[in-house]
C-alpha cells in the first residue's frame, strides 16, 4: 500500500456493499467520510489498509473476457500467517510489478476486494464494523473473517502458472457472514498512527495471464 504522496466478482449484490452510518449527534466525521481519497495526509491513507492480505493472493485473468479469478496462492512477499509483506519498503524493488495504489488507481483497478477500505471510500460508502478504524482493535478484522490467515495454500514460488487454476477460490470476493454493515453509532473510531499498514493496497501490475494484487 502506499499514500497519495507516492501517488470480477461472484458475490455483486447491493448489500454487500457498506451502507452509510449516521454520525452520533454532536460528533465529527471521521476523515474517512470527511475527505475524499485524494485530499488525505500519508497517515489517514495507509490507515485506511485494514492489513486483510485479500489483495496480495494471485489473481488470474482470462485475456478474451478480462474476467478476474481470485486464487488461494499469496506473493511471496506475503507472510501469510501475520498478513504483512516481509519487506514492506522495498516491495517494488523486489516485485517490480507490485502496484502502488492511489486515489486514482483505486477507481480504476477491478481487482481490489468488495471489503476493500479504499474502494468502499472511494464508492462514497462507510467503514465497515470490523474495520481498525472503527472498532479501535486490529484484532476485529480476523475476528469477522476477513483476513487471508489460515486460507492460503501457498506461495507463488511452490506452484507454476497451470497449478494455479486448480486454486481459484470464490471467499476474496464474498463478504464473510455477518460481516456487512457500515460503522456503527457509539462505536470507538480514531486514526492509530503508531503502527504502519503493511499490506492490503500493496499491488501487482496485470500481465497477460496474470495478475496478482
Amino acid at each position: 500500500m502506499s499514500s497519495p504522496e507516492d501517488t470480477p466478482r461472484d458475490d455483486t449484490r447491493r448489500d454487500d456493499i457498506a451502507p452509510d452510518a449516521p454520525a452520533p449527534d454532536g460528533a465529527s466525521l471521521p476523515f474517512w467520510r470527511a475527505k475524499p481519497l485524494a485530499a488525505m495526509s500519508a497517515t489517514e491513507w495507509e490507515s485506511l489498509c485494514d492489513g486483510c492480505g485479500r489483495c496480495c493472493l494471485v489473481k488470474l485473468e482470462d485475456e478474451d473476457t478480462g474476467r478476474v479469478a481470485y486464487t488461494d496462492v499469496a506473493c511471496r512477499l506475503l507472510d501469510a500467517a501475520t498478513c504483512r509483506c516481509s519487506d514492506y519498503e522495498r516491495r517494488s524493488e523486489i516485485v517490480s510489478d507490485c502496484v502502488r495504489l492511489t486515489p486514482e488507481s483505486v477507481a480504476e483497478l477491478n481487482w481490489l476486494p468488495p471489503t476493500c477500505a479504499y474502494r468502499l471510500v472511494g464508492e462514497g460508502k462507510d467503514l465497515p464494523f470490523w474495520h481498525p478504524l472503527v472498532s479501535g482493535d486490529a484484532g476485529s478484522v480476523a475476528a469477522a473473517g476477513i483476513t487471508v490467515s489460515g486460507k492460503v495454500a501457498g506461495s507463488e514460488n511452490e506452484f507454476g502458472l497451470f497449478e494455479l487454476v486448480d486454486h481459484i477460490v470464490a471467499w476474496p470476493v464474498r463478504w464473510p457472514r455477518g460481516a456487512k454493515g457500515g460503522a456503527q453509532t457509539g462505536v470507538k473510531t480514531g486514526v492509530k498512527t503508531g503502527a504502519k499498514s503493511q499490506t492490503g493496497a500493496r499491488g501487482r501490475r496485470p500481465k497477460a495471464d496474470e495478475q496478482k494484487a
